[in-house]
């Protein structure tokens, strides 16, 4: 296009600004360590991510500008560009390596090793850095006004309004302290119940519920009420039709992968519709979050086409200049190919790593061709739409056929197959999570070079966390459970046992795959409405209430200009109220380790049981105070 060569950065290239500081650095660490704990949990409970760059560069300019009372655009930039990378790593992580912790639970394998986790995480988003470099030029700059990048444009917007920096910062640390008292009153001292439902006795195998937290409105809010609202249709349907089916025409019989009859299940002690969903619609749900991952590739095949025919393309360019302007200057392609080798070399020879030279080769190809088309994804319809599982799945699926016909099965071709599976997971959410940071930074003028390390930074840190958070959730609620559903690893631990062993309910799998293909049939998108199916319907319900107020806050009437505001000003306190909850949903994880939650539950020490509809109104005062914040208007 034309206009791109005339575009001008906010900060000219031939200007010098303070951009990788030790304060923009030690910030960024910080934050990409506390999202990529929170998102983890998140994403485990609901099995879905948010993108933590806005709220990252608001937190960085609330204390860069306002309590350092330091003024630098580019550092701000650089703190989200590092933080941001917590969250994308713990995005690719938690859908695929929970399901070694899965098999050791079951006794199948040890338990995956901190170390372990730590190359998983560390290789996949060094070459989802390494893998976006080259893509810079023709993503980027080239497409300059072709291709929109929401997120990353709208962060370099909200770094370009600095001057309303303290406001906005105010606004997510709001959402924080509102979110982490309301959960830990919650879930800590229990002097409410989070979760309130009912289960209709004369409707067998149907359960009504919500799950009132501050998370579960702000994941709606965000997504907006059409999202939330296939969530809720996927919920409904399970809950409300497959389930009550399965009770009604089940009676009696003993159906695999159930152990005891259908009435046994809603009768026993402890039962009811709960376990009619461990037992056969979580595997219906899979079926539908599979079948919805590949149907979206197969419906962007033409653009991965295309995208991987550019990227060849650019990295046969010499776009790289000796004598670059600042705002050109990206890593060195030599650098980055001793990089890659390097990790590809290690993948073959760490024996922590259950990978042969086969997998390894699987990991680098897939790996730039997935790396490329997320960027690209990314790029068209935004990180939240990016479908990163289906790229997994499709992997999961091709890697586990390969080290089977090549001998490595057992559980040593499963380790392996979700191995290869988390690395391009990570791959394909670093380097979507990369693109939009680049857009921002060629927005806001920052050096690519800087970016790109400060990206390698926050993988390093994060992925050493990340185990770590792994190991601590696990220990708290244990995955699989109503507590920490962990969706997509279940779906692909469930996917590559059933290629190695042949021991799927596969009529219950394709039953979800063919509800999914209904559902875009009918123009529904797949993605929301299966995993609406697989999880909970107290879940999907309380992601609906928080879509439900973004819907009435954008139909008030004002004009669009005033519009956008309320619903900016709505997400960034429910990034507030996300990462709140995520944070404390952590410091309650290690009360239970320590055995010492007991302690701080009030309800259990003084005998007493709060009525449901007590935690009803508590969460309608929750949402009557995000819609206020919302309408209220800056001074």
């Amino acid at each position: 296009m034309d206009n791109k060569n005339e575009f001008k950065p906010y900060i000219p290239a031939d200007k010098i600004v303070p951009e990788f500081t030790v304060t923009s650095v030690l910030i960024g660490i910080i934050l990409a360590v506390v999202f990529g704990a929170a998102n983890a949990y998140i994403g485990l409970l609901v099995g879905m991510t948010i993108s933590a760059s806005i709220p990252a560069a608001v937190i960085s300019m609330g204390i860069i500008r306002v309590i350092l009372r330091r003024d630098s655009i580019l550092e701000n930039n650089l703190v989200q560009t590092i933080g941001s990378a917590g969250e994308s790593l713990a995005a690719g992580a938690i859908f695929t390596l929970p399901a070694l912790f899965l098999w050791a639970e079951e006794g199948k394998i040890d338990y995956p090793s901190v170390i372990t986790i730590f190359f998983i995480a560390l290789f996949g988003g060094l070459l989802g850095v390494c893998f976006m470099v080259p893509l810079r030029q023709a993503l980027i700059v080239e497409e300059h006004g072709t291709l929109p990048f929401p997120e990353g444009t709208a962060c370099a917007e909200v770094l370009l309004a600095g001057e309303e920096g303290g406001s906005k910062a105010g606004s997510v640390f709001t959402g924080l302290g509102v979110a982490a008292l309301y959960k830990f009153i919650a879930d800590g001292l229990k002097l409410f119940p989070s979760e309130i439902g009912y289960a209709f006795k004369s409707y067998a195998g149907s359960q009504i519920g919500i799950q009132v937290l501050p998370s579960l409105a702000g994941v709606g809010f965000i997504c907006g009420p059409k999202i939330s609202s296939y969530m809720l249709a996927g919920g409904t349907l399970s809950w409300f039709v497959l389930m009550p089916a399965i009770a009604l025409f089940g009676g009696d019989a003993t159906i695999f992968p159930g152990e005891v009859s259908i009435n046994e299940m809603l009768t026993m002690e402890g039962g009811g519709p709960s376990l009619l969903w461990s037992n056969y619609i979580k595997y219906i749900g899979a079926g539908a979050v599979a079948a919805g991952g590949i149907i979206s590739l197969i419906k962007t095949f033409p653009l991965i086409v295309r995208t991987f025919k550019q990227a060849m393309a650019s990295m046969s360019k010499k776009h790289a200049q000796k004598n670059a302007l600042r705002t050109q200057q990206d890593l060195p392609m030599p650098i980055l190919l001793v990089i890659i080798l390097a990790i590809v070399l290690l993948i073959w020879i760490i024996p922590t790593f259950p990978v042969n030279p086969v997998g390894s080769l699987i990991i680098v190809i897939f790996g730039f061709f997935f790396a490329s088309v997320s960027s690209r994804m990314v790029g068209l319809i935004g990180s939240s739409n990016n479908p990163v599982s289906g790229m997994a799945i499709a992997t999961l699926i091709i890697a586990t056929l390969l080290l089977k016909v090549t001998g490595t099965t057992g559980t040593t071709g499963m380790v392996g197959a979700i191995a290869i599976g988390g690395v391009i997971c990570i791959i394909a959410a670093i380097a979507g999570d990369t693109s939009q940071d680049l857009k921002t930074g060629f927005i806001v003028g920052a050096t690519p070079k800087k970016q790109q390390i400060g990206e390698m930074i926050g993988v390093v840190v994060s992925a050493a966390a990340i185990g770590g958070v792994l190991y601590l959730l696990n220990e708290a609620w244990h995955y699989g459970t109503e507590e920490l559903p962990a969706a997509q690893a279940t779906m692909m631990k469930m996917l590559v046992e059933g290629i190695m062993n042949a021991e799927l309910p596969w009529a219950l799998i394709f039953i979800g795959v063919f509800i999914a293909i209904v559902a875009e049939i009918l123009k529904v998108p797949v993605m929301p409405f299966a995993v609406g199916m697989y999880l909970p319907f107290s879940l999907s319900a309380g992601i609906m209430a928080g879509g439900a107020v973004r819907f009435i806050v954008e139909k008030i009437k004002g004009t669009d200009e005033e519009k956008k505001a309320r619903a900016d000003r709505g997400v960034l306190f429910t990034s507030g109220l996300i990462a709140g909850e995520g944070i404390i949903g952590i410091v309650l994880a290690v009360l239970a380790v320590l055995k010492v939650d007991s302690v701080i539950n009030l309800s259990a020490r003084f005998n007493f049981t709060t009525p449901q509809f007590v935690s009803l109104i508590v969460f309608i005062l929750l949402l009557y105070f995000l819609y206020t914040r919302c309408m209220k208007k800056e001074k």
